[in-house]
């Protein structure tokens, strides 16, 4: 029986980019999945997914709803992406910590006394913050935003607690994650329809630069459940160890799409989080997960673009 068949998956945060196409994949290999979802969720990403998953409408700061749906389902894996301050206008520092740190904090107390196999959490490169090399997960961790405080709690939380009470915690630490349903005002998904429609762009300084990772590959390391249980308490970067500025994607998206559109760079002022050097160090992830991103930016692209034309 393969690893799909045999495990009970619950996921938080599947309505959301990352999560809705973790839940897709896991669907595809038609596993049995448990959500998590708010009554007031924007389910626009997996709508067509709803009526194969078992759904439980609670919220992570209720710790004896999310007790009884642990008791209820009896999960063998878990995947933790439910989030909030990951937007610009995601801005609430009460809610930000809120819902990443105490919901964090209800759903892993929650399962304190339930036997599973893997727990996986959700960080952010953020944790970080700025630093003039790749991003090692030994770095000090420099956090430059609420948003980003938060995620180093909740790292930090996950790997207290797999030392401490012996449980197989793990934290997966996104870059630039890209691909079907991502948010529609984020920079590539604007890039794409800039293109679709011909429409002039606005754009921050041409040499921003994101490590971008195609979405496909984050959800592979999701599900390197063996070799991940193996590394209980510790945190892996998933980003392709690559480097793009954002003029470097504009071009690469104007070649993969064969289209040309008018940019104003420049236009959008430099935000808080922009910076000419953001890249992973994925040795880690590589050497103890069997983990390699399949996706170059153009490879990347060419799946988007066709994903976007056909939605």
């Amino acid at each position: 029986m393969n690893q799909f068949k045999k495990n009970i998956f619950l996921i938080t945060g599947a309505s959301g980019f990352i999560g809705s196409n973790l839940l897709r994949r896991l669907v595809e290999k038609k596993a049995q999945v448990h959500i998590i979802l708010r009554k007031k969720s924007n389910t626009w990403r997996i709508n067509d997914l709803l009526h194969k998953v078992k759904i439980h409408y609670s919220d992570l700061s209720k710790y004896e709803e999310v007790l009884k749906i642990v008791q209820k389902t009896k999960p063998t894996v878990i995947y933790h992406l439910a989030s909030f301050g990951a937007y610009p206008f995601q801005i609430n520092p009460d809610k930000i910590l809120k819902v990443n740190v105490m919901g964090t904090w209800n759903l892993l107390h929650a399962l304190l006394n339930h036997e599973y196999k893997l727990f996986v959490n959700t960080g952010s490169s953020s944790e970080y913050g700025f630093k003039n090399k790749p991003m090692k997960e030994t770095d000090l961790l420099e956090p430059a935003s609420y948003y980003a405080v938060s995620k180093c709690t909740q790292t930090h939380l996950c790997s207290h607690m797999a030392k401490e009470s012996n449980k197989p915690i793990v934290t997966l630490r996104p870059f630039s994650v890209y691909g079907p349903y991502e948010e529609p005002s984020r920079f590539i998904p604007t890039l794409l329809k800039s293109l679709y429609s011909g429409k002039k762009m606005s754009l921050t300084s041409p040499e921003t630069a994101r490590d971008f990772i195609y979405v496909d590959d984050m959800v592979d390391a999701y599900l390197k459940i063996e070799e991940l249980r193996k590394y209980q308490g510790m945190c892996f970067n998933i980003g392709t160890g690559i480097q793009s500025t954002i003029k470097q994607v504009v071009k690469e998206a104007s070649e993969v799409t064969n289209r040309k559109i008018s940019l104003e760079w420049g236009k959008i002022k430099p935000r808080s989080w922009d910076t000419t050097n953001w890249v992973a160090d994925i040795s880690l992830a590589k050497k103890l997960l069997k983990w390699k991103p399949r996706y170059d930016l153009n490879r990347g692209l060419h799946k988007n673009w066709e994903w976007f034309k056909n939605k």
